[in-house]
């Protein structure tokens, strides 16, 4: 089968234990989380996806993702777990670098979820965002940094997951003003794109 590496999914992923594989996704190869690291350099994905109750516990593949966003920041890392998952498993994956989760086993659905990690985009199942940002949010009075009003709008535009285009029409804006922001966002939170900006706005309750 071919594969179209400029397609939403990229050249492929690393599959860190079992988790399912969405639909029309290229695996380049299964890892144990404890090699996860060597895979991702020898294959180079698009992307990695960890099931985060990989050999039947959760440490391990949280362990995964910490290192994998330690070592190389701008590799999106899905997280997938069953549909009745823990809501604690869901914010240790985020607190520990995820680009998202995923809860379903559909290969449908899942392939969504996987295009907007690849895209930089919010990577959630349906629901779990809200719960996130609800449950992860840190008090007003933490060191976070201050945004313009128009800074916090486009953040929450970006957390939804609409592009620099998108978000141009809904606020009136030209798209380079638009870039011109997310560039800010990215200076002022001290993070690589727009996957970890939107990880650093839910840890921080900015959006």
């Amino acid at each position: 089968m071919e594969y179209d590496e400029s397609g939403p999914l990229g050249r492929g992923a690393v599959l860190v234990g079992e988790p399912p594989v969405p639909a029309g996704l290229r695996v380049l190869i299964r890892t144990p989380p404890t090699a996860v690291e060597t895979a991702v350099t020898r294959h180079r994905p698009s992307l990695v996806l960890v099931d985060l109750v990989a050999g039947g516990a959760r440490t391990p593949g949280l362990s995964a993702i910490a290192a994998l966003t330690a070592r190389v920041p701008e590799l999106p890392v899905l997280a997938v777990a069953a549909p009745d998952a823990e809501h604690g498993l869901v914010l240790d994956a985020v607190r520990a670098g995820a680009s998202g989760v995923a809860i379903t086993v559909d290969p449908g659905e899942l392939a969504g979820i996987a295009a907007a990690a690849v895209a930089g985009r919010p990577a959630f199942s349906p629901g779990l965002a809200a719960m996130v940002l609800e449950s992860v949010a840190v008090p007003a009075s933490a060191a976070v940094p201050v945004l313009s009003p128009r800074e916090s709008e486009v953040l929450q535009l970006i957390v939804e997951g609409l592009t620099a285009r998108q978000i141009a029409a809904r606020l009136v804006l030209s798209p380079r003003t638009v870039e011109n922001h997310v560039q800010r966002l990215l200076r002022k939170c001290e993070v690589p794109g727009r996957g970890a900006l939107v990880r650093h706005a839910i840890e921080h309750g900015l959006a």
